[in-house]
């Protein structure tokens, strides 16, 4: 391993410290920690993520079969399940109190920025090696983090929100962060300077496809044609 400054981690959060603070600061997460949101908004985001979670998990099992050790094998197939599973339950609460039913689910197709994500991710786990792999779904773990924890700082009493800020800014999912951001450093750093370069691509990629699916459920996004 590297000493923690020359980190693949640092120096990927570094190169998108910018695209963070505008995440951060986007209306979605501005109005979502004020307890203003919308409920058609958050309705459309976790109708969005429920979706996303499931291309999310596949590509983790993909990760898994990838992975280089039995010990990372075993974390990523665990993330998976905690993808589908501990999250779903989440999801679950707020399709209950909003109505949403397993057809209506079902028959809401995935929004433009929620195809995209899907796309990039699973057509990554298939076809890159798993250093790019990891650079691909790191960001979705370490920015969910760090926005529920900066949310959950500053969230208005009563939230209408607060189980899903209370989720991110958990232990639970942190000690899942860490981990990610643990095997990504380990590999990285035997990594060659070309295979760094695309694991920082894959990284910044996916980073910029965390803003675009917020802001496409602010704006409610539907397929324009």
């Amino acid at each position: 391993m590297t000493d923690a400054d020359d980190s693949f981690s640092a120096a990927a959060w570094a190169r998108n410290a910018r695209a963070y603070e505008t995440i951060r600061a986007m209306p979605f997460n501005a109005d979502l920690a004020a307890g203003t949101l919308s409920e058609a908004r958050f309705r459309h985001y976790i109708t969005q993520d429920a979706h996303y979670l499931i291309g999310f998990g596949r590509a983790l099992t993909l990760a898994a079969a990838k992975a280089p050790s039995p010990e990372r094998l075993i974390q990523f197939a665990k993330s998976a399940e905690g993808a589908i599973v501990v999250e779903r339950a989440l999801h679950g609460s707020f399709f209950e109190r909003y109505g949403i039913t397993a057809d209506v689910f079902d028959k809401t197709p995935l929004s433009p920025a929620c195809h995209h994500y899907v796309s990039y991710l699973v057509a990554t786990a298939y076809a890159e090696p798993y250093e790019v792999l990891l650079g691909a779904l790191l960001p979705c773990f370490w920015i969910y983090a760090e926005v529920g924890r900066d949310i959950h700082g500053r969230a208005a009493a009563a939230n209408p929100y607060q189980a899903w800020i209370d989720t991110y800014a958990g232990e639970q999912f942190h000690s899942a962060v860490k981990a990610t951001i643990e095997a990504t450093d380990e590999v990285a750093a035997t990594a060659s300077e070309n295979l760094r370069e695309r694991m920082h691509f894959a990284f910044t990629r996916a980073t910029q496809l965390e803003w675009m699916f917020w802001d496409s459920a602010y704006r409610l996004e539907q397929w324009p044609v």
